[in-house]
């Protein structure tokens, strides 16, 4: 058979998606809008159509943005695209060998090609009373309904976790003017993304908004009988609470490949090409995928970026398409007035350095390893995020005195 012959095969194959996240929808997407012609369905667990996340813990929260705005497409453009959504359907098996999966009301769905965007949960504190009334995560439609229809009326607020999602979630509530404490296990805020000079920058701001912030503090009890009425930290000391808020980070869901044969490790392993699984006919995509690297490590990203870029190699890969361009990963979280966007990965930095000031909250935070750039955080600053995302992307080489020199232009350097 010729290449055209197998990318006309392609197009009508039968995908199945399970999930209906940021990585689910964009692969349907993206396959309806290059000429896919086979069936799609996809397979959600909640009740409502596709949704974003990253409001969750910010406009949504604060009552600044309803329901309908977090989906993705009204469900007429489902129908329009020969989509089919299939909602609480909770899947329970995969059954590679007969290309199957089952779902928990035994509704069974075949597939010639299955990506799994099973994204992932947010991990339980383990110390008792956890599971008392007032104690949320935050990951779902469900859980941000809860914690904001809570939050109507004055509250003492514990955030335990000082990643993003906890800040935020701290912000919003302050926003609320709620009581709000953050404790946070580590010496730092942010510290498994970000230098020491922007943890202490978000300290100091959520200091500055009256938000108590505790570090190098553990938690080791949740008080209270029926519902939570404070915290008891290792120390011994109580903070109260009648809300408790626990944002410690988030394990993929790959329970359901692992079940089914399917390589994984604290993620499902994938093609960094491809996002081809250890099953060819299978792909993993989004906050549950962790690709297999050239040099022998791994990396799992928990970001819309990296769902988006991921979706798009899935979908390449089913036509038969050539793999997408690399495009470096980058985040972004808003809190209060400060918008804080990241492009590239600063792990392992030796060197950086600060273009603007610190002070007046607007200022960029520039990753240099064996002198080549491989990360910037821009807070309030948003031209050297945009600069910085064209120089990574093509690879273009800058100095760290071109970096330093203000009077030296990053956007001129993108365009070399």
């Amino acid at each position: 058979m010729d290449d055209a012959a197998c990318r006309i095969g392609a197009r009508r194959l039968n995908v199945l998606i399970i999930g209906a996240g940021q990585a689910a929808t964009q692969a349907a997407q993206l396959l309806r809008r290059r000429g896919f012609e086979g069936s799609i369905s996809i397979l959600g667990d909640e009740g409502l159509p596709p949704y974003q996340r990253p409001p969750l813990s910010k406009a949504f929260l604060k009552g600044q943005m309803e329901e309908q705005r977090l989906l993705f497409k009204p469900e007429s453009f489902y129908e329009a695209q020969d989509i089919e959504t299939h909602l609480l359907s909770h899947v329970e098996q995969i059954d590679t060998a007969n290309k199957r999966v089952t779902c928990a009301d035994d509704s069974r769905y075949s597939y010639d090609k299955l990506i799994v965007c099973t994204g992932s949960s947010p991990i339980r504190i383990p110390v008792p009373g956890s599971d008392l009334e007032g104690v949320f995560v935050l990951r779902g439609l469900d859980d941000a309904r809860t914690i904001r229809t809570t939050l109507d009326e004055p509250r003492q607020v514990v955030v335990i976790g000082g990643g993003y999602v906890g800040l935020e979630a701290a912000s919003a509530a302050r926003q609320m003017n709620h009581v709000v404490t953050v404790i946070e296990r580590l010496p730092k805020l942010l510290s498994r993304v970000t230098s020491p000079v922007v943890s202490d920058f978000y300290a100091d701001y959520h200091r500055s908004q009256g938000v108590e912030v505790r570090l190098e503090t553990g938690v080791s009890e949740i008080l209270g009988d029926d519902h939570a009425t404070g915290v008891r930290l290792d120390s011994g000391e109580e903070i109260a609470a009648d809300v408790v808020v626990v944002g410690i980070g988030v394990r993929p869901n790959d329970e359901l490949a692992a079940s089914a044969g399917i390589d994984c490790d604290d993620g499902i392993l994938v093609d960094p090409m491809t996002c081809q699984t250890s099953d060819g006919s299978v792909y993993a995509a989004g906050d549950c995928a962790r690709q297999r690297l050239a040099d022998g490590t791994t990396l799992r990203l928990e970001s819309v970026h990296n769902a988006l870029v991921q979706a798009d190699k899935v979908a390449a890969n089913i036509l038969g398409h050539e793999a997408p361009p690399y495009d470096p990963p980058w985040f972004w979280s808003d809190q209060y007035d400060v918008k804080i966007q990241t492009v590239g990965l600063f792990n392992d930095y030796d060197d950086l350095l600060i273009r603007g000031n610190v002070d007046d909250a607007k200022f960029s935070v520039f990753y240099l390893k064996n002198g080549t750039l491989i990360a910037i955080d821009s807070v309030n600053d948003p031209k050297p995020f945009m600069a910085g995302k064209k120089i990574l992307k093509s690879g273009v080489s800058v100095t760290r005195a071109q970096l330093e020199d203000p009077d030296v232009s990053l956007k001129d350097l993108a365009l070399r």
